[in-house]
């Protein structure tokens, strides 16, 4: 377990990332055209995030928001569609704005699976992570919170979720997370309708 979490996984993330880049680079491209017709603003969302032993980096995602819209987490927001753009809402839906952090993943700043980068709106999260090691390992764009529940579960959860997951990564639970993930995605779990 110890191979896989320190070398594997690494490895495995940047030949996987690397490869959907390439074959995903049309796609990606149309998307960002999209956004650029269809709302005023940036294609890409940079924001800076907490990873691994709570470093900050730069996520980058397809902007799915209006320009100007105030920075805060989603859980507080009473009136979130109203900042979503008509196509921002499908790209949500269908979770294509985050596949814009395989350039996290490539620079190694993030994996595949793991606990959710997060922002300092979400400080209470990253204070639990940091007393239960959640903040140990690479963040991910999928992990243990995100398939039980996703936005829709509570600050304290997501971290036990976190903590749990930092102290068992393996091949065997990144792979059923992956499966769980896609799961999510089709079904729409947790993320807002």
């Amino acid at each position: 377990m110890g191979l896989y979490r320190n070398v594997f996984k690494r490895l495995l993330d940047t030949i996987v990332a690397i490869i959907f880049g390439i074959v995903l680079i049309i796609p990606l491209f149309i998307v960002a055209i999209l956004i650029k017709l269809t709302s005023k603003g940036p294609i890409f969302f940079k924001q800076e995030r907490y990873g691994k032993n709570s470093v900050p980096f730069t996520l980058y995602k397809f902007r799915s928001m209006t320009d100007g819209a105030p920075v805060k987490a989603n859980s507080e927001f009473s009136d979130i569609k109203s900042y979503v753009t008509p196509f921002g809402m499908f790209i949500r839906k269908t979770s294509i704005d985050e596949l814009p952090q395989l350039i996290n993943i490539i620079k190694g700043e993030m994996s595949f699976i793991g606990p959710r980068p997060l922002a300092i709106t979400d400080e209470k999260v990253l204070r639990l992570r940091r007393q239960n090691g959640g903040d140990q390992v690479l963040p991910g764009i999928s992990g243990l919170a995100q398939v039980n529940g996703r936005n829709k579960i509570e600050d304290f959860q997501k971290a036990f979720y976190d903590g749990k997951y930092a102290k068992n990564v393996s091949l065997i639970s990144d792979f059923r997370l992956i499966f769980a993930t896609f799961k999510a995605v089709i079904v729409r779990e947790g993320i807002f309708k």
